[in-house]
């Protein structure tokens, strides 16, 4: 396993241009290969999960022709034509993968296997595929081939037969986004309730966005209850992938400690939610300023940043940056809302506690919650465990502001970010992109 030292760097000053959003990429992708016609998709990221769904589409039958490592032009299937490959669908660790293409291949017709690496494997499904099984057409089925909730999934696919159907809210956003981007696809209208409190809620709002974008438009009643005609999914033509607001908080956080750095990729008109995480920071005493398609952070103007007592709920991956950032505060941080943590690439609440701890952190937690109080010094020379997770990796490199930390398995960034730690050390060293 590669180890990573970074040294202390507290100031970091320049700029960057954001890699296309991870959620935003492989939404599109699906979209895509769903539609009549063919899309260009622009600035489109190049990483694992993404590689994972046009790998998948590949096997399917969708045409993809990579113009650029960033561009790609897809010629959609108009439907659910998708062919049975003879092997199994392997989606790695990509959750933005594995859970809409499973609802998306049981409005198909054909046999479908889908399977990942070991972690994917320990994240539940179940959930989705309890909201696909009262929509499913005659003699349709799924069959989990493991532990039951869990990939990998055997899908005997007759397409949707259309009518109500109910699911769970409060595990992840993505088994309902899976459902209204196939839900078009049925052969009667659809309506899906949501039971629960939705968590997340910003993710959904991109998949309504993207879908509109295609042609369909969901009608709803707020987040409980959605209705879907049959439609059919037209290509846009062009469409620029936003750069991903996620990995965006990592680089706006390092301006809050000190320097000044600017994101290029998404601003203030930016689809996804964890945009708004400059707002956490601008709660926190950091000067942030916006623009159209760029936001960029420095330190307070006096002080410490402050500590909050905030629900991420509508942020669980911006959450991960908020919770290394405690480290820095002048008080004790509760993060509130973050239940999802425990059913991601890793069971985050266990791994962030841990290693914040291994930094003379105290911390407490609870189902859906964590508080941080940092310590009067950080240890030095720690070693972060990242358990294959790139937001460990990219969440815990903000603790070289202020000591020497070593990342393990730095590599792991390649899920969403490849080139991460280069571009930390370029505005480390205060280099011109």
């Amino acid at each position: 396993m590669r180890r990573l030292l970074l040294d202390p760097h507290p100031y970091l000053r320049g700029e960057l241009v954001l890699p296309g959003s991870k959620s935003l990429s492989n939404r599109y992708l699906l979209l895509a290969a769903l539609s009549r016609g063919r899309t260009t998709l622009v600035d489109l990221l190049d990483s694992d999960d993404i590689r994972a769904m046009k790998g998948a589409l590949l096997q399917l039958g969708v045409g993809l022709d990579q113009t650029t490592p960033q561009n790609l032009d897809v010629t959609g299937i108009g439907g659910a034509g998708f062919l049975s490959p003879a092997q199994p669908l392997n989606l790695g660790n990509a959750g933005t993968a594995m859970r809409p293409l499973a609802a998306a291949l049981c409005a198909a017709q054909g046999e479908f296997v889908l399977d990942g690496v070991q972690r994917m494997r320990e994240r539940p499904i179940g959930d989705l595929v309890d909201g696909l099984r009262p929509i499913l057409g005659t003699g349709a089925k799924i069959e989990y081939l493991g532990t039951e909730g869990y990939p990998p999934l055997k899908l005997v696919a007759r397409g949707f037969c259309g009518g109500r159907t109910r699911i769970k809210g409060n595990t992840s956003s993505q088994f309902l986004t899976g459902l209204l981007m196939a839900a078009p696809l049925s052969c009667a209208p659809l309506e899906v309730e949501v039971e629960g409190d939705l968590i997340s809620k910003p993710y959904i709002e991109i998949t309504l966005k993207l879908m509109e974008k295609f042609g369909v438009v969901v009608q709803r009643d707020g987040y409980r209850l959605f209705r879907i005609e049959p439609s059919v999914y037209l290509a846009p033509g062009t469409i620029a992938v936003e750069g991903d607001a996620s990995s965006a908080s990592y680089f706006l956080a390092f301006g809050a400690l000190g320097g000044r750095v600017r994101v290029n990729g998404c601003g203030k008109n930016s689809v996804q939610g964890d945009a708004a995480f400059a707002l956490v920071l601008e709660q926190m005493g950091a000067q942030v300023t916006w623009g159209d398609n760029w936001i960029e952070c420095s330190e307070p103007k006096f002080g410490k940043l402050r500590a909050l007592d905030i629900d991420m709920i509508d942020m669980p991956d911006a959450a991960m940056t908020l919770a290394t950032l405690a480290l820095f505060a002048d008080g004790p941080t509760a993060i509130r809302g973050i239940g999802s943590w425990r059913v991601k690439e890793t069971e985050r609440v266990v791994a962030v506690r841990d290693q914040l701890r291994k930094l003379g952190a105290t911390v407490e937690e609870g189902p859906d919650w964590i508080r941080i109080t940092p310590p009067e010094k950080l240890q030095e020379g720690v070693e972060i465990e990242t358990y294959d997770d790139h937001r460990m990796a990219m969440a815990f490199s903000l603790v070289s502001h202020s000591v020497p930390v070593t990342i393990l398995d730095p590599d792991c960034t390649s899920k969403t970010f490849p080139t991460y730690f280069q571009e930390l050390s370029r505005l480390a060293k205060g280099l011109l992109a």
